[in-house]
């Protein structure tokens, strides 16, 4: 197998300070959070950012900010949201892409999103692709349920995304497909050859997800964004605890961590 690309997601736009007083929500927090969890093991950063009062938000400056100082303090590949939230202005949801991070995400569908709706239109998803075209950003194609790899099946026939693609499969969202096994292989079955893939598990579906993952081939996204808890009823206090839990499993199953270096040319960023 592929060394295991491990993915951090330290903040998100649902997660709050009432859920975990230990959530980064500042820039300098988050990179903080985030350079913690390089040093564990993590070569990817998953960012959301928060305004002020701790709430999602897809203020420019502050995403600036934020890739300014993970920057400064090491090279681990970039991944911007472009929706850090519901009911976005489409303007500002495309804007992450002048920042010019190596990822950034295309949730590829509109479902229910808990009470709800995550709305992401055909249209909407061809002006956010032309939009990292432009700016030479790679999408990561972010899978909430099955039907969703058609739409981004879709984009490639247009030639608005372009092999090779790397999809994030997400399970466990109220509204979208359900943490299972079975569910899981069928989307792995489902995306083109010589894709690759990372799963993530909402809430108490983290780890089982995450150890599935590793042990098909594929590659892992964790952090506050996903799940606060360490253990039932017991916090983490900080994301670098998921990373390291993810690499102690990892070793025990004789699968060998990649480097952001590693992880570049796996992904072909090269």
């Amino acid at each position: 197998m592929e060394k295991l690309i491990i993915t951090v997601a330290t903040t998100g736009a649902v997660t709050t300070r009432d859920n975990s007083p230990y959530l980064p929500i500042t820039p300098t927090e988050i990179a903080s959070e985030v350079f913690d969890s390089y040093k564990a093991g993590a070569s990817i950063a998953h960012i959301h950012v928060r305004d002020k009062n701790g709430d999602p938000s897809m203020d420019f400056e502050s995403f600036r900010e934020t890739v300014e100082r993970i920057k400064e303090k090491c090279d681990i590949i970039i991944n911007l949201t472009s929706s850090g939230g519901l009911n976005l202005k489409e303007e500002d949801r495309l804007k992450v892409c002048e920042l010019q991070p190596e990822f950034a995400s295309l949730d590829a569908g509109s479902m229910n999103f808990g009470s709800s709706v995550f709305l992401n239109s055909p249209p909407f998803l061809e002006k956010l692709s032309k939009k990292m075209n432009e700016h030479e950003v790679r999408p990561e194609i972010e899978i909430f349920d099955s039907g969703m790899i058609n739409n981004a099946l879709m984009l490639a026939k247009k030639g608005l995304i372009k092999p090779p693609f790397h999809f994030q499969f997400v399970l466990g969202v109220p509204g979208g497909m359900t943490a299972t096994p079975k569910n899981l292989i069928h989307l792995i079955d489902s995306i083109p050859p010589g894709s690759t893939w990372s799963v993530i598990g909402i809430g108490k579906h983290q780890l089982v997800m995450n150890t599935l993952g590793i042990t098909l081939g594929g590659h892992v996204r964790i952090g506050m964004e996903d799940n606060v808890y360490y253990k039932k009823n017991e916090l983490a206090t900080t994301n670098a605890q998921f990373i390291d839990r993810i690499v102690r499993i990892s070793d025990e199953l004789e699968r060998e961590v990649a480097d952001v270096s590693e992880a570049r040319k796996i992904l072909g960023l090269n």
